[in-house]
C-alpha cells in the first residue's frame, strides 16, 4: 500500500515510466542529468549554465523513448545560448604505441617515460624534453609497437647524445635496481625543520619508490604502545626531550642527551621498518629526526639491502628560521611557531648529526636548495650504486 501522502503512488508512477535511451556507435546507456551537467562542464560551461541546460534538455524530452547522442549535444547547445562553448575543430590522435615485454603490453607514455628519465638526476623538464624526443623518433619509423628493452636503449642514447655518457648510464644503473635482488632503502637523517620529508617524497616520486615513511609516524605508533610512565623522552618533542628526563651528567649537553633517548627509542621502529622492506625485497625512503649516524647499525643490514644513508642540514640560520616561520603561518594547527622558540636546541642538534656525519663518513646535503638537493640525492644513490659492482652498459641494455 501506499503512504497517505501520495509519495508510494508517486514512486510507483516514477517507476513505471521508461526511461530515455542515448543511442550512439557503441550501442544505449540511460540518459543522466548528472553526466549531461559533468560533459558539459568539462567543455568550459559553469556549473549553473549546465545545470540549467541539463534540465531544460530533459524537460524538453519527457515523454521520449530514445535520443542519439548528437541530437542531445544538438539541444544542450540550444539550451545553453550565448553560454554554449565554441565548436572546436576535431584533432585527429595519432596511434597509439604499444610497449611489450615481460608477457604484457602497455601503452606508450611520455610522462611514464619522462618519469623514469628522471633517476638520470636531470630536471623535469629536460626530462619530458627526452620522452618527446623519443615519441617523435618511434613515429618517424612508424612503430605501432616498441619492446621494453628498445625503448631503454633509446633512452640511453637520447640522454648521452644531449647530456653526456654519465648522466645516460646513471638511468641505466637506476632500472638495473627497478627489480632487484634486494632493496634499496634510503635514510635521510637530520634535524627538525630541515627539509627531509619533502625532499624524501619528491626523491621517491622520480624514481618511482611508492614506500615512503617518516620516524614522525613511528614515533606516534609507539606512543600509543609505550605510556609516558614506560618512555617519558618519546612523549616530547626532539628538541625537548631532555625535559622529561633526570637531569644527565655533569658536562653532557642535556639536549643532546635527550635527544638521543628518544632516537634510541624510535630507531627501534625505524629497523623494524627496514627488517620489512628486506622481507618484502620492496626499496623505501625513510626520513627523520630519528634517523642518527651511529644507531641504526646500517652495516647488519650489508647482505640484505642497498642501505643509503644521507644527512640533510640547513646550514643557513636564516633560512632555518624563515621556514620555522612559514610553517607557523600554514600549518597553525601543528603549533609550529614552538620551533621559532627551540631554534637554538634545533641547530644544538643539528651540529651533533653533523659531527656524528663526519665521525660515519656519512655525506652531508646543505638543503639550501629544493631542486639542486633533490638532485644532489638522486645522483648520490645513483653513483652509490654504480659501485655496489660491475656496471657494462651493454648488460643493462
Amino acid at each position: 500500500m501506499g503512504s497517505p501522502n501520495g509519495e508510494g503512488a508517486a514512486s510507483e508512477a516514477a517507476e513505471e515510466r521508461p526511461r530515455l535511451l542515448v543511442e550512439d556507435a557503441a550501442g544505449q546507456r540511460p540518459f543522466m542529468r548528472g553526466i549531461l551537467v559533468h560533459s558539459l562542464m568539462a567543455r568550459g560551461v559553469s556549473f549553473e549554465d549546465a545545470f540549467r541546460a541539463a534540465n531544460s534538455v530533459r524537460e524538453r524530452l519527457r515523454g521520449t523513448a530514445r535520443v542519439t547522442r548528437l541530437e542531445l549535444a544538438r539541444l544542450a547547445r540550444e539550451a545553453l545560448g550565448e553560454a554554449a562553448p565554441s565548436e572546436e575543430p576535431r584533432v585527429p590522435l595519432p596511434a597509439p604505441i604499444g610497449v611489450t615485454g615481460q608477457g604484457r603490453k602497455t601503452p606508450f607514455s611520455k610522462g611514464i617515460l619522462s618519469q623514469s628519465l628522471l633517476a638520470a638526476a636531470i630536471d623535469p623538464n629536460d626530462a619530458f624534453d627526452v620522452a618527446r624526443e623519443i615519441e617523435e623518433e618511434l613515429r618517424r619509423r612508424g612503430l605501432r609497437e616498441v619492446d621494453r628493452r628498445e625503448l631503454r636503449r633509446l633512452g640511453y642514447e637520447t640522454l648521452k647524445r644531449l647530456a653526456g655518457p654519465r648522466i645516460a648510464e646513471r638511468y641505466l644503473v637506476w632500472r638495473r635496481y627497478q627489480e632487484p635482488e634486494k632493496p634499496v632503502i634510503l635514510l635521510l637523517g637530520g634535524a627538525t625543520g630541515s627539509g627531509k620529508t619533502a625532499l624524501a617524497l619528491e626523491v621517491a616520486h622520480r624514481l618511482g619508490i611508492p614506500r615512503v615513511l617518516s620516524t614522525d609516524s613511528i614515533r606516534q605508533i609507539m606512543r600509543i604502545m609505550l605510556s609516558r610512565e614506560l618512555a617519558p623522552a618519546l612523549h616530547a618533542s626532539s628538541y625537548d626531550a631532555y625535559r622529561a628526563l633526570p637531569p644527565p651528567p655533569a658536562g653532557s649537553d642535556p639536549v643532546i642527551e635527550g635527544f638521543r633517548a628518544q632516537a634510541e627509542i624510535v630507531s627501534v621502529g625505524v629497523r623494524a621498518m627496514m627488517d620489512r622492506a628486506v622481507a618484502e625485497n620492496a626499496s623505501l625512503v625513510l626520513d627523520g629526526v630519528s634517523i642518527v649516524p651511529g644507531l641504526l647499525r646500517t652495516e647488519l643490514y650489508d647482505e640484505r639491502a642497498h642501505v643509503i644513508f644521507l644527512v640533510i642540514a640547513t646550514l643557513d640560520v636564516e633560512a632555518f628560521r624563515s621556514r620555522f616561520a612559514a610553517r607557523a603561518r600554514d600549518q597553525s594547527a601543528r603549533g609550529p611557531h614552538l620551533y621559532l622558540e627551540h631554534l637554538e636546541e634545533i641547530l644544538r642538534i643539528q651540529d651533533h648529526f653533523l659531527e656524528l656525519a663526519d665521525r660515519y663518513g656519512i655525506p652531508i646535503v646543505d638543503n639550501e636548495s629544493f631542486d639542486r638537493s633533490v638532485t644532489s640525492i638522486i645522483r648520490h644513490v645513483t653513483e652509490t650504486l654504480r659501485k655496489k659492482g660491475p656496471f657494462d652498459v651493454a648488460d643493462a641494455l
